[in-house]
């Protein structure tokens, strides 16, 4: 199993609103092109006076993360939907992808 974490910081005062739009409306997006949602949500610190989220997802492999991921950033409900009010709250962000046993994930998913 692969587990895709990600990292984004933030416009300062941003934090509230790019989570809430991540779990109501991308999530629900996500899970309907078929990626696993583990987590996702605000940071506890900031650094560098940023505010910051995070997202982990979990795949079967490496080619299905690709295959899944191009699907859905491509795709018109992404685009015409959520897709404005996430990216334009990102300063940048940072993804890393390591291998992951089933248990790992179930232990991790909220």
């Amino acid at each position: 199993m692969i587990l895709e974490i990600r990292t984004y910081r933030l416009h300062p005062g941003t934090q509230q609103e790019f989570v809430r739009v991540m779990r109501e409306e991308a999530f629900p997006l996500l899970r309907e092109r078929g990626i696993r949602i583990v987590a996702g949500g605000p940071s506890l610190v900031a650094e560098d006076g940023h505010e910051e989220a995070y997202l982990i997802r979990a795949f079967d492999s490496l080619e299905q993360r690709d295959v899944q991921e191009d699907g859905f950033y491509s795709s018109t409900p992404w685009h015409d939907g959520p897709r404005e009010a996430i990216l334009s709250r990102i300063v940048d962000f940072h993804t890393i992808v390591i291998e992951a046993s089933e248990q790992a994930v179930e232990a991790l998913t909220s």
